[in-house]
């Protein structure tokens, strides 16, 4: 049987190779940290469980749910952007409720982007954002994110040297893996430059409620004519943790979401209705808890880092993101980050990302998760000190 196109366009996993690694040495019975997967540790908050389960009682709920969100949760979603952006959005028409992030970004893209059209995607970059394009037959073109202050320049090169014309551009802010964050400003820029060059904008804004030390991340779609060139992608896995049920939505450009709309309708029937009844008693009730995940993934954060720093690693402490974006130590960086990863999960007992995984500008760095707790991050800590302090031993 010849391969399948749309598979072999697909790269191995490079997280694959780590996580066997893990598996294999769990296997053995060895204690590994796994810092390496995002996936959010901390439990979703009670009531939204207990809603789960009086509306999962209901025969009612049991039947084929409304593939663009039951209505009652698109107003919900609506009511969530106006109370934290100041932004209205339609529930009627500017609102698409989806699987997760992951799978509405997957949708859009193949709901909008023909074969052969080029789509811009900075990089290092979250998977999905890249692999989108390259699944419906796109042509991906990536603009390097580091510096970002650079990366207007390099965008309006790309521009320039690029035929045909672009047609989307896909950006996270704060974003995956490198915890970059921006200010309205950014936005604006954004949004010029795509009404510029006609090109539609999706964004990722998963990290959305992650942010530390004071500061906020703005919502694209805060910008006057946001919604003329793009949308906006939120997920409930983060800052409500409710990563494994899978619920997000996209708000903004009537056109586009109702191209995601139409598209999923041949897909799904959407997300199983308990968990979106759910959904609307955390949007509508869940901002305490917010508040409180985010306080626990500080913490995470300065344990991680201070204790990096003390030991001679010297890492950035993010401003949002659940996430720290750390460049290899110098005396390790000549061997790559997927053998920087298998060193340190089998000298110092912690699973990381290799930065490789998100894009050829994510070599020389590991992505650290913070989805383990305070102890066990200190612990972490102390399996990477033995690991430095042997490797400095002539």
């Amino acid at each position: 049987m010849e391969d399948f196109y749309r598979i072999s366009r697909l790269p191995p996993y490079v997280f694959g190779i780590v996580r066997d690694l893990l598996i294999e040495a769990r296997h053995r019975g060895e204690d590994i940290i796994d810092l390496g997967m995002g996936n959010p540790d901390l439990p979703t908050p009670k009531y939204i469980v207990s809603k789960l389960v009086e509306a999962a009682r209901n025969p009612k709920n049991h039947r084929y749910s409304a593939t663009r969100g039951i209505h009652k949760l698109r107003v919900a979603i609506s009511s969530w952007y106006k109370r934290r952006y100041n932004v209205d959005i339609d529930p009627d028409e500017e609102v698409v409720v989806t699987m997760g992030a992951k799978e509405g970004i997957g949708h859009l893209v193949l709901a909008t982007i023909s074969q052969g059209e080029i789509v811009f995607v900075p990089n290092p970059a979250y998977p999905i954002h890249s692999y989108s394009v390259v699944i419906s037959g796109g042509d991906l073109r990536t603009i390097p994110l580091q510096p970002k202050e650079e990366f207007f320049e390099r965008l309006s090169i790309a521009v320039k040297t690029t035929w045909p014309q672009p047609r989307m551009l896909i950006i996270s802010f704060p974003n995956n893996p490198t915890t970059e964050v921006v200010e309205t400003d950014f936005f604006e820029k954004v949004v010029d430059f795509a009404k510029e060059h006609n090109l539609m904008v999706v964004h990722d804004l998963a990290y959305a409620d992650l942010a530390f030390d004071g500061y906020r991340a703005p919502s694209f779609l805060e910008v006057k004519g946001a919604k003329d060139v793009g949308v906006e992608f939120y997920s409930m896995s983060k800052s409500y943790s409710m990563p494994g049920w899978r619920v997000g939505f996209a708000v903004g450009n009537k056109k586009m979401i109702n191209a995601l709309g139409r598209i999923k309708s041949y897909f799904d029937y959407g997300v199983f209705q308990p968990i979106q009844i759910a959904s609307i008693i955390a949007l509508n009730e869940g901002d305490n808890d917010v508040t409180e995940v985010v306080e626990k993934y500080r913490i995470r954060r300065d344990v991680l880092c201070e204790g990096l720093y003390r030991h001679g690693w010297e890492v950035e402490k993010p401003r949002a993101t659940m996430f720290v974006w750390a460049k290899i130590p110098e005396q390790f960086a000549a061997m790559g980050s997927v053998e920087f990863s298998k060193l340190l999960l089998t000298q110092a007992r912690v699973a990381t990302s290799p930065g490789i995984g998100f894009g050829e500008f994510g070599e020389g760095y590991v992505r650290f998760a913070l989805v383990e707790n305070e102890h066990r991050i200190k612990q972490a800590v102390k399996g990477i000190k033995n690991f430095l302090h042997s490797a400095r031993k002539p």
